[in-house]
């Protein structure tokens, strides 16, 4: 298929230690499309205090972002991800293997001292291409 999104993991690499994919592989003529960093509130305003309920309204705000530009899970490359408490890693796979599945996009994750508002404790940015 032209113009498709390639993910892939070198053999000569170690495996991930996580759900990404060391290499993604945007066709040049792709539109690229950047979201900014999107947090845990929800529809109506509100940001819970639990950050595995803040993963799962940051991953619904992404999808809803993409899907207003006809974009889906498959069209995107990378996401970095920034969090302010240790992350429950089963819990976030589980949230992350039913919105992407496999292969994963690439990643990168950080621990950091604080986001943008006090109470936000993860951010979530994402780069997407069709």
């Amino acid at each position: 298929m032209k113009n498709r999104i390639t993910r892939k993991n070198p053999i000569q690499a170690p495996s991930p230690v996580g759900n990404y994919s060391h290499l993604t592989i945007i066709p040049k003529d792709a539109t690229m499309y950047a979201l900014s960093g999107q947090i845990g509130v929800g529809q109506t305003g509100e940001l819970p205090s639990l950050l595995t309920e803040q993963v799962k309204n940051t991953l619904k705000n992404i999808q809803i972002i993409l899907e207003t530009e006809g974009l889906n899970t498959d069209n995107v490359v990378k996401a970095n991800i920034w969090a302010t408490e240790e992350i429950d890693w089963d819990d976030f796979y589980r949230q992350w293997e039913t919105m992407f599945g496999n292969p994963y996009p690439s990643m990168t994750i950080a621990y950091i001292t604080a986001l943008g508002l006090p109470d936000i404790k993860i951010e979530i940015d994402i780069w997407a291409a069709k």
